[in-house]
């Protein structure tokens, strides 16, 4: 049989024995769980984890080669939920008539939606399939509770540098022009693939076309090559959410220099940046507080410049704002009062406002009682006069406790002030 023309690299070189496989460790060394199942051929339902080119679709692949069982393989993309549906009801009459399990793979597992990847369930209960599924988003997010509770997760980290080299290496061998790279430049291939295999060897193929009848290749040369690459970066995925908690974290470490840089990252990667703003805003308002009531006002300033500017100009403004925070002194003392009250309102809703601060606008609701010995501050001494303000089922509750942090220094002076006034008050009741 003729074999096709113009086969990517990547699928030239994919191991075709486990023992060809580098990295992993961890999943495919003696004495691992899926080595074992491997070796064994007995195999429970998993759901492999990682990001691109870390050997999903190769262990599959060497497990189909390798299995008695009945295999099967969706992509998720594009294979039709009743395509799938067919196939296990084929596999569940191919357990009753002869006793045979039929491994079905998923892979992009996660494109299935909820109430797609419930058609499973029954067939994995039975016993009548073994279900593989692979993905590079989080299960946790992604796969139904029922059907990931039946499943391992095997996760697969990116490969280390020194591993793409070897496999660069490993590659360089089947070309059909023997090229000489220098060392330095097949690292440089190795960083910039950020752990992706795949994405390793289609620079490497790449940077061979590019070189011609060039034999030696070096770090310029390489770089020059593959200068357009594009940046790591999912919006919609975990390495979204992975990048803004760098981020908030830094901010609130008081790092400015890392803030920067995690915000560059999600910059240049083409992240919302109004998306940004949001999430400085409300840094700016759980993490500093009143601590600095600027840092709000900041946020929303940078909010207009992004509004007006538009990007990439936008992006001075959200580095001056980032800069702010980190530097700004922190306090979490406003989040962790509203959190208590917050507590406190869902336990007691149904205590009623007190009448003496109830609105009476109506004759009716006068003579119910409503604003009775209401005390009118501004009447008074230093324009204060204790009253309770909480219902009458409830003690009096101090939710906000000021940090001596900048400006909350001076919070606390006023409310010791506002403190001592209602004890007076209240011990001058007393003795009357």
């Amino acid at each position: 049989m003729q074999q096709p023309v113009n086969i990517p690299l990547a699928e030239k070189v994919r191991p075709q024995i486990l023992s060809d496989i580098i990295g992993q460790t961890s999943l495919l060394g003696e004495g691992a769980l899926l080595r074992n199942m491997i070796d064994s051929d007995e195999y429970s339902s998993f759901i492999l984890w990682g990001p691109p080119g870390t050997g999903k679709t190769t262990i599959t692949r060497l497990i189909e080669k390798n299995t008695r069982h009945g295999f099967r393989s969706f992509s998720a993309v594009l294979s039709k939920i009743q395509e799938v549906k067919e196939l296990m009801e084929q596999a569940s009459y191919l357990l009753r008539a002869e006793g045979r399990k039929t491994i079905v793979f998923v892979d992009e597992i996660h494109r299935f939606n909820k109430a797609q990847q419930d058609a499973f369930l029954p067939y994995v209960e039975s016993g009548a399939i073994i279900l593989f599924g692979a993905t590079t988003e989080n299960p946790s997010f992604e796969i139904i509770s029922a059907l990931l509770s039946r499943c391992h997760v095997f996760v697969l980290n990116p490969l280390q540098d020194e591993e793409i080299m070897e496999i660069l290496r490993r590659a360089l061998a089947t070309l059909p022009q023997a090229y000489s790279f220098e060392e330095d430049a097949l690292q440089a291939l190795a960083v910039r693939s950020g752990g992706d295999a795949r994405r390793s060897l289609n620079s490497l193929e790449m940077v061979c076309r590019s070189a011609g009848t060039r034999e030696t290749i070096d770090v310029a040369f390489v770089l020059q090559a593959i200068s357009q690459h594009s940046m790591f970066y999912d919006k919609n995925g975990e390495e979204h959410y992975n990048l803004i908690s760098a981020l908030h974290k830094s901010l609130r470490g008081s790092d400015p220099q890392a803030a920067l840089y995690w915000l560059a990252r999600m910059l240049e990667s083409g992240e919302d940046p109004m998306y940004l703003v949001r999430r400085l805003a409300r840094f700016a308002s759980e993490d500093v507080g009143l601590a600095d009531p600027n840092a709000l006002l900041q946020a929303m300033a940078v909010k207009e410049a992004v509004h007006f500017l538009g990007m990439p100009e936008a992006n001075n403004a959200l580095a001056q704002l980032t800069v702010y925070l980190a530097t700004a002194p922190k306090s979490n003392a406003l989040y962790t009062a509203y959190n208590a009250a917050k507590k406190d309102a869902l336990e007691t809703s149904h205590h009623k406002v007190p009448l003496h601060i109830r609105n009476a606008p109506t004759r009716l609701m006068q003579d119910l009682g409503y604003g009775k010995d209401y005390q009118y501050s501004h009447d008074y001494q230093n324009s204060y006069s204790y009253q309770n303000y909480f219902p009458e089922r409830m003690e009096e509750r101090t939710y906000y406790t000021p940090s001596s942090f900048g400006f909350e220094k001076e919070i606390k002076k006023r409310l010791d002030w506002w403190e001592g006034l209602k004890k007076r008050q209240q011990a001058e009741k007393k003795t009357k």
